[in-house]
């Protein structure tokens, strides 16, 4: 299965700015929705420069357990995003993608669960 349209997309997302999962599947139409989105994340592969760690859950929540979460924080902080309990303020840090950057996800045989 591949994830690159939504690697490519999630590079986009610029240094303090975060999307949710949900945001970003429905910005790429992915089937699944946030589910999607939240397995694309964890098939990230390291060393490509994907910033996985700007992507979180619902209301701006760090879903992913420990030790990635520390580690998402971390990486949060560092860009100047800040947390409080395990959230991240959406209305100062969240991300709107342009209207154009986002092409439609194409499933292909391959994606498709059963």
């Amino acid at each position: 299965m591949s994830w690159d349209p939504v690697f490519r997309f999630v590079k986009q997302i610029p240094r303090g700015r975060v999307l949710t999962y949900g945001a970003l599947a429905k910005a790429l139409r992915l089937p699944g929705g946030a589910r999607s989105a939240g397995r694309a994340m964890a098939a990230t592969p390291s060393g490509k420069g994907i910033p996985w760690h700007r992507v979180l859950g619902e209301r701006g929540k760090i879903l992913i357990r420990e030790p990635y979460a520390s580690l998402q924080r971390k990486l949060l902080e560092s860009e100047g995003v800040a947390i409080s309990e395990s959230r991240v303020d959406l209305k100062r840090h969240l991300w709107k993608p342009p209207k154009k950057s986002a092409p439609k996800f194409r499933a292909s045989k391959k994606h498709i669960h059963k």
